[in-house]
């Protein structure tokens, strides 16, 4: 009898902790208190770091174990205090929060229910615990995640710059250029179901001469569920050929242009809602050099700064869906050189050589967001600034604007060997994805570095 009153006397009281939480998440209705799945965490320093580690079943001692769930399961989260300081666990984007608990031994728990698929974050809300270890993920349904081997690289090689015109005379020349919605690799476990130009973001850069005249042929895919079209920054005409290659999924559209204006240019997808589809990989640049070409130089680089809008945070893996909600805000959970995470980190190397010149044709795709571009280690010889080859360009520059929808042409020599890092330097967008590498090899010269 007296075993029965205690274990009675503790679910009423667990109970009876649970009841103001679940009455503070409006949002959870149908919340009960029998719960499909418990988890039981507790707060504790592992690996040098704050940390949440598994208590019982499949997650025990683990840290800040993945909790795996049945799509509109009822969960039950637990939280112990073990370290004494003062902590909580939320789920932002279900709205879920428990109480705070302070006191060594001191717990909490938070009860919802998982109406949505996907993966969450869980975290401890408390200034700085975030950063200092404390979230872990909640995922919904099947998780998928493991992107190599069977989802396409979108991302572009920065090495593809194409063939410097020369002193060549001008040309009627031909483009072709497709249309694609495709899964992409976004990081090393997650994906993303990007737009693109001929499969890849930024879409190819197009190396032509001022004089030149062009033919642009434009097919949307047949696999694709949407309009396209295209924008060239360069093309004096209505709306830049997007009036005219407004095409649906299987039709292709054509137009032709003289280029008028040397310069390094933007070029996008223009239909409506044209926002979405910059943001989603569709954007590029063309490059029509003036008479005589430009200087020749040891080695050139296409380099493009873009941001994705989804419904996850940054770092969670698996399929990354748009956000409407968070593009209009203009509140990007990524950023990105060459359309994914680790295109110029670990999908492609930028290499050159002490004593070499290097260029870096480079733009924004936006859509919202200016780049503060800049190279730690480096300073820019000299800056074609807004992507002008007509005006002077600047000398000795450590950092350039360029607007979205904009570029620049930057070109300096490398001296001393190291790898250089590529930023915006707004430099909070590096913890969102954005940097690359430029690696230098050869000599180290004392006069110029001296460790």
């Amino acid at each position: 009898m007296q075993r029965t009153f205690l274990l009675l006397t503790t679910i009423c009281a667990m109970f009876g902790s649970l009841s103001p939480v679940a009455a503070e998440q409006g949002s959870n209705r149908g919340v009960t208190y029998r719960p499909d799945i418990t988890f039981t965490l507790r707060t504790d320093i592992g690996e040098g770091k704050l940390v949440f580690i598994g208590e019982a079943g499949a997650i025990a001692g683990k840290i800040n174990p993945d909790l795996e769930v049945s799509p509109g399961a009822v969960v039950q989260i637990n939280l112990v205090n073990g370290d004494g300081a003062t902590h909580d666990i939320a789920i932002p984007e279900l709205g879920a929060k428990s109480d705070n608990i302070t006191a060594k031994g001191a717990a909490t728990s938070m009860v919802f229910r998982a109406t949505r698929t996907g993966t969450f974050e869980y975290l401890c809300t408390l200034p700085g615990h975030k950063a200092a270890g404390m979230f872990g993920r909640l995922i919904v349904g099947k998780l998928r995640e493991e992107a190599k081997g069977y989802v396409i690289n979108v991302a572009q090689d920065p090495r593809s710059v194409g063939e410097p015109v020369g002193t060549r005379a001008s040309k009627h020349l031909t483009l072709d250029l497709e249309a694609t919605e495709i899964e992409g690799q976004f990081s090393d476990k997650s994906i993303y179901k990007y737009w693109t130009f001929n499969n890849r973001v930024p879409g190819p850069l197009l190396r032509l001469k001022v004089g030149d005249t062009i033919t642009v042929n434009l097919h949307n895919s047949a696999s694709s569920t949407n309009i396209h079209s295209i924008d060239f920054h360069a093309v004096t005409g209505p709306g830049g050929g997007a009036a005219v290659t407004q095409a649906a999924p299987g039709e292709r559209k054509s137009f032709t242009f003289k280029a008028l204006h040397p310069g390094l240019f933007v070029y996008h997808c223009a239909t409506p809602m044209v926002a979405h589809h910059i943001a989603n990989g569709m954007y590029g640049m063309i490059l029509v050099e003036p008479e005589g070409g430009l200087p020749k130089v040891d080695r050139e680089f296409y380099v493009m700064q873009g941001e994705l809008y989804t419904t996850h945070s940054h770092n969670v893996r698996g399929l990354q869906e748009f956000s409407l909600e968070n593009l209009l805000a203009e509140n990007p959970q990524h950023l990105m050189f060459n359309g994914t995470m680790d295109a110029l980190t670990k999908m492609y190397t930028m290499e050159a050589n002490t004593g070499d010149n290097v260029r870096i044709y480079f733009g924004v795709g936006g859509p919202n967001l200016a780049s503060s571009f800049h190279i730690i280690g480096e300073v820019f010889d000299k800056v074609y600034d807004q992507a002008s080859l007509t005006s002077p360009p600047l000398a000795d520059v450590q950092t350039t604007l360029v607007p979205p929808g904009g570029a620049t042409i930057v070109e300096f020599k490398v001296d001393y060997p190291g790898r250089y890092i590529l930023v915006d330097h707004a430099l909070s967008r590096m913890e969102k994805g954005l940097a690359g590498y430029l690696t230098v090899r050869g000599e180290a010269n004392p006069e110029i570095f001296k460790p």
